[in-house]
């Protein structure tokens, strides 16, 4: 059942690459959309060869099944934002000496992203630390807070023309909750990290998120910002209490790095990659 369940989860997410290659009119996303959608079902086959074969471990019978947020039910996405509610109303464990803005168990997974993030990005840690991480942070969903499902995930290519109305942000209660409020003449913003410094420019929110889950009045952000460069000492800044709403603003031009062409050639020319997607 567990085996069967997952193939129709990964059917459903070459499914969606498929439906959204017709989207476009635009003929060399179609063709990547379509490119995409042979490595995923490749893929689909090697891991179903790799289960069948295992007794011990991560097998067919215990697995869990990770799904784009989009492809689960209307009331999975639900029971998902819950779970994360409530873990932020439980109490934090890190010691109040090393992180004193922690206020609940949410802060404390947040706390130890800022405090890791300069060993673990740029480096070989990066893909065994954020795995295990999430790993740590779906388990404290299920445990904690009764949560069935497992993390979801987010598929930029689905949405990447229209991100402000795809199913993650358009501000549903069956959503990740929307943009942040309209802020007119507001200024570009700054961000520093690992001795590169990026300008984001203003683009269609900026404030408060205004509706759905995590919206103003209803989810607090009491960590951060942190400065993440070589010269902090002696480590990451913003592990203070410093609550204050959720803003987001969403921007189209930052999206269209996500289109499925971009995502081909990612995948195409990475030089990090354990075997030569070009083969297939």
């Amino acid at each position: 059942m567990k085996l069967r369940s997952l193939f129709t989860g990964l059917l459903l997410a070459a499914t969606a690459l498929v439906e959204a290659a017709t989207q476009y009119g635009n003929n060399s996303e179609r063709a990547a959309c379509r490119q995409i959608t042979k490595w995923q079902t490749l893929y689909n086959r090697w891991l179903g060869n790799t289960l069948r074969a295992r007794k011990t471990g991560c097998t067919r019978d215990n697995i869990i099944y990770r799904q784009e947020w989009g492809s689960l039910l209307r009331t999975q996405r639900i029971e998902y934002t819950e779970a994360v509610e409530c873990l932020a109303k439980k109490q934090p464990v890190s010691p109040k000496a090393d992180v004193p803005g922690a206020r609940n168990p949410y802060d404390d997974f947040v706390a130890q992203h800022i405090k890791s993030s300069p060993h673990v990005h740029f480096s070989g840690l990066f893909y065994p630390f954020h795995r295990y991480f999430v790993y740590l942070y779906e388990t404290a969903l299920r445990n904690e807070c009764g949560y069935k499902g497992a993390q979801p995930y987010w598929d930029w290519t689905l949405a990447w023309q229209d991100p402000v109305n795809g199913t993650i942000f358009d501000g549903s209660p069956t959503s990740l909750g929307g943009n942040g409020k309209f802020i007119p003449n507001a200024l570009p913003t700054k961000v520093t990290a690992f001795g590169i410094e990026v300008i984001v420019p203003h683009a269609s929110g900026g404030g408060c998120v205004q509706s759905g889950p995590f919206r103003e009045r209803t989810w607090t952000v009491n960590l951060g910002p942190a400065t993440l460069n070589s010269s902090t000492k002696p480590g990451p800044m913003g592990l203070g209490y410093n609550p204050r709403c959720l803003k987001r603003d969403i921007s189209t031009a930052y999206a269209a790095n996500t289109r499925p062409i971009k995502v081909r050639y990612q995948l195409e020319h990475c030089g990090d990659a354990i075997w030569n997607v070009s083969d297939f």
